[in-house]
């Protein structure tokens, strides 16, 4: 190994602190292929800029939305020396339309708790009896509206 990669890499304990991303979450990327640093004498994985470069992209994408096999496509294209620019504008919509249907299904479900946070005040609690686990919980949702 070059003494250059010596002085520029980090382990992966160094990396993980430095993007402040767990060291597990690190070796998933290494475990499926999204990053392949090089190995040094003792079996240590060695960060040289270019992987980091790369570790870069990933977060900055996954921020965006984008998932592990997005993240992969685009920096499959980017190495076979085509764009993957207008793969990211086709999947960040998609991406986009995906959030924008879980939003909703949250905003229903922020809408049902908080309707039963606000029916279960007045209800007594119950001691166990067979007919049910917990009246409120088993009640909520087949309440008329």
């Amino acid at each position: 190994m070059s003494s250059t990669l010596m002085k520029d890499s980090s382990h992966i304990k160094d990396i993980s602190k430095k993007y402040a991303i767990s060291a597990d979450t690190l070796r998933h990327y290494l475990r499926i292929g999204l990053l392949s640093p090089q190995k040094d004498t003792s079996g240590y994985h060695q960060f040289a800029k270019q992987d980091e470069k790369v570790l870069r992209f990933i977060l900055d994408a996954r921020e965006l939305g984008f998932t592990l096999q997005d993240i992969r496509q685009l920096i499959t294209d980017s190495e076979q020396g085509h764009s993957p620019c207008p793969n990211a504008r086709q999947l960040i919509e998609l991406r986009l339309s995906q959030s924008r249907k879980k939003l909703a299904s949250l905003q229903a479900l922020v809408n049902r708790m908080e309707k039963a946070t606000e029916s279960w005040k007045t209800l007594p609690d119950c001691e166990p009896c067979g007919a049910h686990i917990c009246h409120l919980i088993e009640g909520a949702l087949h309440e008329p509206s």
